[in-house]
C-alpha cells in the first residue's frame, strides 16, 4: 500500500465528514487507506463514520489521550509506505496526494513534507512553514522584531514556492512510515501543541530534511481547534516549556530568559482574549455558486439574508464584497474554490462550502472561533 491518511478527530462531526469526502476523492488513483482515530467525541462523529463510511478503519478511544498518543496509536495500525497526518477540520483538493507523492519521490533524505495552508477566510497561514523556535527567534517574535530571515516563520521562502524548512505543521504532514517509526513518532510528553515542532526537530536531528511544497495547498479552518481559553493557554505554553527543556536547556541565564518570555507571551495573549476583535460589517447577501435550484431553495429557508444563485462567471467580478459566497462542491472543485477564496479574501466576503452530496454548509470567519455549520 502506498499511503495511509491518518485523521485524528475530536468533536468536529461535520468538518470531519467534509475532510473524509475530500480525501476519498484525492486517493481514488492511489493504493491508499483512511484511518480515523477518535478521542472520545461526544457529537456523534463515530456514528457518522460508521453509517456513511463503513469501510474506513475507525479507532474509538474511550478517553481523550491527546494528539501525540492517538496519532502514534493509529500509525501502529497503518499499512502505507507513506503516512499523511491530517487534521479533521481540513478539505483537500483532488490532486494533493498525487502531487506530493510525486515530489517526495525526488527529494533526497526527506523527513516530512508540508503544503500551503489557507484558513476559512482565504488567508495564508504562516505556520505552514516555520524555523526552529530558538530562544532568540521566539524572543524576537514576542518583541515584534523578527526579521525576514531566521525569524519564527520561514519568510525567506514565499507562500507559493518550494524549499527546505525546519518546522512543519501537524495539520498536514507527509512522511514515510519507516522514517516516522525510526524517530519514534510524536513525543507523548506533549498532550496537544508543540508535538509537530518536536517531531520536525527530531527529523532534522536524525539527518533528514523537511520540505515545504507551496505549489499546492489545503483548507484548514483552524477555528475548530480547541478554543483560546485558560486550559488552551496552559497546554500551549506548557508545550513550549517542554520543548525548550528537552532541546535548549543550556544555562541558567538562558533558561530564565525563556521562562520569562513564555510567561510574558502568555500574559499578552490573555489580555488579547479579553478584548475580542470587533466583527466586520455584516454581509448584505448570499450568493450560491451552483446549478442546483433545489439547493438554492433549501438554503433560502435557512439563511436570514437575501439568497440568490449564480454561475462561475460571476466569480470574474473583481469588485464583489460584503457577500457570503456559498460554493457547491458538486458544481466546483476544491481547486477552483480555493483559488476564488484567495482572490476574494479581505473584502469582507464570507465563504461557505457545501461538500458534495451533503445536507450542510460549513465555514469559518475567524481562526480563533468555532466555525459555522448550517444543516438543511
Amino acid at each position: 500500500m502506498k499511503l495511509s491518511v491518518v485523521i485524528l478527530n475530536y468533536n468536529v462531526r461535520y468538518f470531519l465528514e467534509q475532510t473524509i469526502k475530500s480525501v476519498q476523492q484525492a486517493i481514488r488513483s492511489i493504493d491508499a487507506e483512511i484511518i480515523v482515530i477518535d478521542n472520545n467525541s461526544e457529537d456523534e462523529s463515530c456514528a457518522m463514520v460508521k453509517e456513511l463510511f463503513p469501510r474506513i478503519h475507525l479507532i474509538e478511544n474511550s478517553e481523550n489521550v491527546g494528539f501525540s498518543k492517538a496519532n502514534n496509536q493509529a500509525v501502529a495500525a497503518a499499512k502505507g509506505e507513506y503516512l499523511c497526518i491530517l487534521n479533521p477540520d481540513t478539505a483537500v483538493p483532488h490532486n494533493i496526494f498525487t502531487d506530493c507523492l510525486n515530489v517526495a519521490a525526488g527529494l533526497p533524505h526527506m523527513g516530512a513534507m508540508g503544503v500551503r495552508l489557507m484558513d476559512g477566510t482565504g488567508n495564508f497561514l504562516p505556520e505552514s512553514k516555520r524555523n526552529l523556535p530558538t530562544p532568540k527567534a521566539s524572543i524576537l517574535k514576542l518583541l515584534g522584531l523578527a526579521k525576514r530571515k531566521n525569524s519564527y516563520y520561514a519568510n525567506d521562502i514565499t507562500d507559493w514556492q518550494q524549499g527546505e524548512v525546519d518546522v512543519l505543521p501537524g495539520a498536514f504532514m507527509l512522511v514515510k512510515r519507516a522514517v516516522y517509526t525510526e524517530v519514534n513518532g510524536f513525543d507523548e510528553d506533549y498532550f496537544m501543541y508543540g508535538e509537530d515542532i518536536d517531531f520536525s526537530y527530531k527529523l532534522l536531528a536524525a539527518g533528514y530534511r523537511n520540505y515545504y511544497y507551496g505549489n499546492n495547498g489545503i483548507l484548514h479552518y483552524k477555528g475548530e481547534s480547541p478554543q483560546m481559553h485558560g486550559a488552551y493557554l496552559d497546554r500551549f505554553y506548557g508545550a513550549m516549556k517542554i520543548f525548550y527543556k528537552k532541546h535548549y536547556n543550556s544555562n541558567l541565564l538562558m533558561n530564565a530568559m525563556v521562562q520569562a518570555g513564555i510567561a510574558a507571551s502568555k500574559s499578552l495573549r490573555k489580555l488579547k482574549m479579553r478584548k475580542p476583535d470587533k466583527p466586520g460589517p455584516a454581509v448584505k447577501e448570499a450568493i450560491v455558486i451552483t446549478d442546483n435550484l433545489n439547493l438554492l431553495k433549501a438554503l433560502s429557508e435557512k439563511i436570514d439574508i437575501p439568497v440568490k444563485s449564480a454561475s462561475k462567471l460571476l466569480l470574474n467580478d473583481g469588485d464583489l464584497s460584503n457577500t457570503m459566497l456559498v460554493f457547491d462542491e458538486n458544481y466546483m472543485s476544491y481547486n477552483q474554490i480555493f483559488m476564488v477564496m484567495d482572490r476574494m479574501k479581505n473584502r469582507n466576503n464570507r465563504f461557505r462550502i457545501r461538500p458534495a452530496g451533503c445536507n450542510f454548509i460549513i465555514g469559518s470567519d475567524r481562526s480563533d472561533e468555532k466555525g459555522s455549520v448550517i444543516v438543511f
